[in-house]
């Protein structure tokens, strides 16, 4: 029996408690019998000794009913005995008022108890229902069944259990009404202290109701998340069999409670004080309690040292905060804690830091200072009950009641807790209305009205009478969260008034209005709040019914609320300074209701403790919370995921150059992103993280001084920079230090190697290398010599990275001089980014271990399949469950359970997803929704219950490409997978996997259209780059022009090579572009901008004295001249267009096939195509000179810009800008490299921070290999040639 006990209730002397309502068979009616005792597991005592009566039960014997059971479980191993002698038969009313106490009496035979009330004095462990006098009580009218059953089945009715004292209750079983179809199938469950005040039992914070039964016989048990302590309980039905009626057997499991309570009456000198005799400081503190209280302010402890430091707990506003004694304000913790509940409070102070908890929440402070003497004093006037306060295991209310010399007991200080009644009501929806009667109107016509509210919405009718004498009626009312008082009539309002601000703060917030003498005033929390006041030119006096909330509907006169609902809490009702009984009303004696929950304010903060992660900003209405992440750089519905890549490398493959950047480097995780610069201009991406000093720094002595300690502040924080550094491929940092006669420096970290060497080598690059300026050194600088000299290399180790400080010294010698600097953190490569796995089969799939995401989760990962269909993650709980898969070839689904039904959220493309590209999924589900985003589609969610489960709770291995039955599984590529901003090593556990296999390739397929202007992509085993040595274009896409501003005395002439070299080679031609060595076509483009008129542009010329001559004509237009026949004249093809030396960008675009020629000119993005031509072509090895118009043109040389210059596969500006030394290239004059060919060029540093978006643009040096053979020979001069 013990066993059995101990693993329902966690209490040592294996109490079970015990509320049972059976039948007695063999009765011939309804009988009223003596008490029903159980002893349990108590050794040495008689189940059947009256004064170990333990469980106590009043039963009901019904003619017809079977034997006794104990919730349908006869034959339990332990005794079961009358004491003494069943009483005589009696008549009970059909109903018995709410005022009935059914309580366990002492072990005699006693007089039958009157209606009304309970005879015998009372004892612990009785029960009650209600409403009474109308619909509550127990139902006599099913002869054979036992259990309560109410004779209204509506939502009205409870169940109450006094169980006598403040007990520690562990869990509830409920089962059906005995040979019946009557039970329940959910619940609520309340609890109090005093039999009002009620507080609704949660699990998980927001599942309020409870599963119940499905059939009479069986038993559903549920073991309270956290165990209520209360004396009262209350089970309210939701829901019951629709067959049947309300009925319900229960059982409470749970332990005694005991407790040690003072009470402050919130005078100024009320308190205790507590002296440590400790004299040594220690290096933990722990102070626990609890509380209850109506303030919302007031001082619940300070603590205070020898040296002045310390802390104080202080309500404000019902939140509980931590100060120290500048005062500095520490940490705030709770919400709504004046609600006359008890609420925990522990404070653990772990040498110079603070663990505060309020109830089941947490924070850690730092503080800066505390000590072990306390001075626990109320300074600004608690009011309430202290429970078990406890300091470093002192119970400080038992030394206090003992008169302990350590405490000190000041004011009215009183060992119980005396509690006020307040009667509350909460108004939960739509359909809630209090009807009130109203006044007699008094001569005057006045009327004094007075109430209490709080509230989350910013809007809603609080308050509506009719004036019937005026035909008009009056409305008081919230509106963008300030009173308002409204008087209509005939559809328009007579009067309006406004008062307060802020009033849907949660706080308990008052109101008053009178109406006396001609003048009507409302005031909102008194002198606090403001007020506002009129003279109207009618009495106004309720003499009619009040109704608060709404107003009843019915089918006479529809009831028109132009006002939203009031979702909140009332109290303190008053009518001509009367108070408003609200349990007579719960009790159908008083007014009307609906929808209403009387004698608890059912007020929830959902804000406390925040859902919105990352610093956003919580807010709420009375049933649901908004996060605002602006400014937080994280999305979603409680700023969960990060609007920004992990790194360099994802922002290269969105498609972004060079820039500024916030990278995130754990996604969703706690880091906060970091701006960095990504230079994107080699074939590597690299990720820079600047410091305060990069530049060459002189060192300068100072008197006195023999060392200096330099230290460099990252703009990243420490743990951006070492989770950047962990997850890059490589990274470095450049150290160099100039010496003249000043020995070598150290970093601030002892170091045995410098920048260049090896970790441990105690060298320098130059030791390593075995050029150092002296041998017998291995550092340059170590050789002391008069002449400079430097030691320079890269950090490349990690775990030396990045350089935090130097020491520097040596330079107090005479001749000693030294400057030394520390470049930048670059860091390249992302192993997170690549990190794949290919799955070959439909049962092959790598498992990890439980995936933890019980509140938030989010799941990232790209894809790339030709199948139609595959699991790509599963894990699995006992009811919960996790999924991500492609449900068909055009659909992903996200499909979980948290208790709540499997929720879904599903997202289709157009296009095919087995076209074995990457796309990209990103899942995320939290306490508010569920959403789902492939590729760039618009993300789809779906909202979760406000009220439902949220915590997953999953317990199997997490499945990757596959799931636990093995089928469905994926068969494709998954590549960085990413599990709350964490990537699971794919690659590894598939090195170790049969069926699949590490890595991935096959990049281009995705990413080959980022490579822009003819860029070619170029395979690599981790991603791709773009060769773009085909393209006029440079940069890592080939999308940055190379433009040149040219002055009249500077020139680019490239030369063809020779005929006969190429006449030699023309067979290894990939497509041959000569015909009896001369071209048979050719394609040219170029861009411009210029206000010379005319000025020559091109000119290409070849062996045969053949010439291509672009230019700008006098009037501004475009000129193309052809001279494929030396006999003929050359053949011009203007265009109509004109105003093209207007200083804007053009292009210019020449397409020619054997006689057949196009061309193109772009003007404001406008294209113009002006000619197409069939030329005369023939060949002529004849020479001759040059053009006389053409050469006078190229004398005037040209001023402009000229860009992306191509000539079929020749770029001769990209070959002159940026490989003139292995280029048949030949430079005149100044050239410049500009951006002068950017259409954007007036503004060439614009962009903005965001998702894929850089910062600042910088001129970029982008470049790339330039691969090929220079096969053909262009003449490019503005004097003896074309350009």
């Amino acid at each position: 029996m013990a066993p059995w006990t101990s693993r329902l209730c966690a209490c040592t002397n294996g109490v079970l408690f015990l509320l049972l309502l059976g039948s007695l068979s063999g009765s011939a009616g309804p009988a009223w019998l003596g008490p029903l005792c159980l002893g349990v597991g108590v050794p040495g005592v008689s189940p059947f000794e009256p004064w170990v009566c333990w469980v106590c039960a009043l039963s009901r014997g019904l003619g017809g009913g079977g034997g006794w059971s104990l919730l349908g479980r006869p034959g339990w191993p332990w005794g079961l005995g009358w004491v003494g002698p069943p009483v005589a038969p009696l008549s009970l009313p059909a109903v018995l008022p709410s005022s009935s106490l059914l309580s366990c009496l002492a072990a005699r035979p006693r007089p039958s108890p009157s209606p009304g009330g309970a005879g015998g004095p009372p004892l612990p462990g009785g029960l009650a229902w209600g409403p009474g006098g109308l619909s509550g009580g127990v139902a006599l009218a099913h002869p054979g069944a036992g259990g309560w059953s109410p004779l209204v089945s509506d939502r009205y009715q409870w169940l109450e259990v006094d169980l006598g004292e403040r007990t520690k209750i562990t869990a509830v079983a409920t089962q059906g009404r005995y040979g019946s179809s009557d039970w329940l199938t959910s619940y609520l469950l309340m609890f109090s202290d005093t039999g009002h005040n009620w507080k609704q039992y949660r699990q998980e914070d927001s599942i309020g109701s409870f599963p119940g039964n499905s059939n009479a016989d069986s038993v559903v048990q549920h073991k309270l998340q956290q165990p209520a302590i209360a004396r009262f309980l209350r089970l309210i039905p939701l829901d019951w069999n629709p067959s049947g009626r309300i009925g319900l057997r229960l059982e409470t499991y749970g332990c005694p409670y005991t407790s040690d309570v003072v009470s402050f009456d919130g005078g100024s000198s009320s308190g205790l004080v507590f002296r440590s005799p400790v004299s040594r400081r220690t290096s933990r503190d722990v102070v626990t309690l609890k509380f209850k209280t109506l303030r919302n302010s007031g001082t619940l402890l300070q603590a205070e040292g020898r040296d002045g430091l310390g802390f104080s707990l202080e309500l404000e506003r019902g939140k509980l905060l931590t100060s120290a004694s500048e005062p500095l304000r520490l940490a705030s913790l709770g919400s709504l804690l004046d609600d006359q509940h008890w609420h925990h409070v522990a404070v653990e102070r772990r040498s110079s830091h603070l663990n505060l908890t309020v109830d089941k929440h947490t924070e850690r402070v730092q503080i800066p200072g505390f000590s072990s003497q306390k001075s626990l004093v109320s300074k600004r006037n608690f009011q309430g009950c202290l429970e078990n306060l406890l300091y470093n295991g002192h119970n400080l209310i038992e030394l206090a009641k003992n008169n302990d010399h350590q405490v000190t007991v000041g004011g009215n200080v009183t060992f119980s807790c005396a509690e006020p009644v307040s009667v509350a009501v909460t108004f939960t929806g739509p359909q809630s209305f209090l009807q009130l009667p109203g006044a007699t109107a008094s001569s005057s016509g006045g009327v004094s009205l007075g109430f209490q509210f709080r509230t989350w919405n910013k809007a809603g009718l609080l308050l509506t009478f009719d004036l019937p004498q005026q035909g008009g009626v009056v409305w008081l009312y919230l509106s963008e969260a300030r009173l308002w008082l409204q008087i209509h009539k005939g559809g328009r309002a007579l009067l309006e008034l406004t008062a307060g601000a802020a009033l849907n703060d949660g706080q308990w917030h008052s109101v008053e209005m009178n109406s006396k003498r001609g003048r009507l005033t409302v005031a909102v929390d008194k002198e606090e709040g403001g007020s506002a006041q009129a003279s109207p030119l009618f009495p106004v006096a309720i003499e009619s019914h009040l109704f608060f909330g709404g107003k009843r509907r019915n089918t006479s006169h529809e009831c028109r609320n132009p006002f939203n609902v009031f979702q909140g809490c009332m109290r303190l009702l008053t009518l001509d300074n009367q108070n408003m009984d609200l349990i007579m009303v719960q009790q159908k004696q008083l007014g009307n209701y609906s929808n209403l929950q009387i004698d608890m304010c059912g007020i929830i903060d959902r804000c406390s403790p925040s859902r919105c992660e990352h610093g956003g900003r919580c807010s709420q209405s009375w049933t649901v919370f908004h996060c605002n992440c602006s400014d937080s750089g994280y999305i979603g519905a409680t700023c969960h995921s990060s609007v920004y890549e992990q790194s360099c490398e994802a922002y290269k493959h969105n498609g972004n150059t060079s820039g500024h950047f916030y990278i995130d480097v754990d996604g969703s995780g706690p880091i906060k992103p970091q701006l960095v610069y990504c230079n994107m201009t080699e074939e590597n991406t690299w990720m820079v993280m600047q410091h305060n000093n990069t530049e060459l720094t002189r060192l300068r002595p100072s008197p006195g001084v023999k060392q200096h300690l330099v230290h460099f502040d990252y703009s990243s924080r420490e743990e951006q920079l070492s989770v950047a550094i962990s997850q890059s491929e490589h990274c470095e940092q450049e150290l160099s230090y100039h010496c003249r006669k000043s020995r070598g420096p150290g970093s601030g970290r002892i170091q045995t190697y410098w920048g260049g060497a090896h970790p441990g080598s105690q060298q320098c690059s130059c030791g390593l290398q075995g050029d150092c300026v002296d041998p017998q050194h291995y550092c340059n600088c170590d050789a002391d010599r008069m002449e400079w000299t430097e030691d320079s290399g890269l950090l490349t180790h990690k775990e030396s990275l990045p350089v935090r400080s130097l020491v520097l010294g040596d330079v107090q010698r005479p001749g000693s001089e030294a400057a030394y600097r520390v470049g930048p953190l670059r860091c390249r490569g992302d192993k997170n980014f690549w990190n794949a796995a290919f799955f070959d089969k439909e049962t092959s799939y790598l498992h990890f271990p439980t995936f933890h995401g019980e509140l938030s989760a989010d799941i990232s990962f790209l894809f790339k399949t030709t199948a139609s269909s595959g699991v790509f993650l599963e894990n699995l709980g006992i009811k919960d469950f996790i999924r991500i898969e492609l449900s068909s070839s055009t659909q992903v689904l996200f499909s979980f359970d948290v208790g709540n039904g499997p929720l879904e959220v599903l997202m289709e493309s157009r296009d095919p997803l087995n076209d074995n590209r990457w796309h990209r999924v990103r899942a995320e589900r939290n306490v508010k929704e569920a959403s789902l985003r492939l590729d760039d589609l618009p993300v789809a969610t779906q909202e979760a219950p406000t009220d439902g489960h949220f915590h997953l709770q999953l317990n199997s291995q997490l499945f990757i490409g596959g799931t636990a039955s093995r089928q469905k599984g994926f068969r494709g590529c998954i590549r960085s997978l990413q599990l709350n901003g964490v990537t699971l090593d794919l690659e590894e556990r598939a090195k170790i996997t049969p069926g699949v296999q590490p890595g991935c390739p096959g990049h281009c397929s995705s990413y080959g259209s980022l490579c822009q202007n003819q860029g070619r992509c170029v395979e690599r085993t981790n991603g791709f780059h773009c060769d773009c040595s085909l393209s006029a274009y440079t940069g890592v896409f080939c999308q940055t022009e190379v433009s040149v501003s040219f002055k009249p005395g500077s020139s680019v002439s490239y030369t063809f090579k020779e005929p006969y070299e190429l006449s030699r080679n023309s067979s290894a031609l990939p497509s041959s572009i000569y015909s009896d060595m001369t071209l048979r076509g050719e394609n040219v483009s170029l861009s411009f901008r210029t206000n010379q008129s005319p000025a020559l542009l091109l000119y290409v010329s070849s062996y045969y004295r053949e010439h291509l001559a672009l230019l700008i004509n006098k009037n501004g237009e475009q000129d193309v001249r052809y001279k494929l026949d030396s006999s003929r004249e050359a053949e011009v093809l203007r265009s109509k267009v004109r105003s093209l030396a207007n200083g804007q960008l053009h292009t210019v675009t020449i397409r020619r096939l054997s006689d057949s020629v196009s061309v193109q000119v772009t003007k404001h993005s406008t294209i113009h195509i002006f000619s197409t031509f069939s030329l005369i072509v023939f060949v002529s090895p004849e020479s001759g000179d040059l053009d006389p118009d053409l050469a006078r043109l190229a004398s005037l040389g040209f001023a402009g810009c000229l860009s992306v210059v191509q000539f079929n596969t020749i770029s001769p500006l990209k070959a002159a800008l940026l490989h003139p030394d292995t280029s048949p290239v030949v430079i005149s004059g100044p050239l410049v490299q500009s951006n002068c060919g950017s259409a954007g060029s007036a503004n060439p540093y614009s962009g903005s921070v965001g998702s894929g978006q850089p910062l600042v643009n910088a001129i970029r040096t982008d470049s790339a290999l330039i691969g090929g053979t220079k096969l053909l020979s262009l003449f490019l001069e503005p004097v003896s040639c074309c350009f």
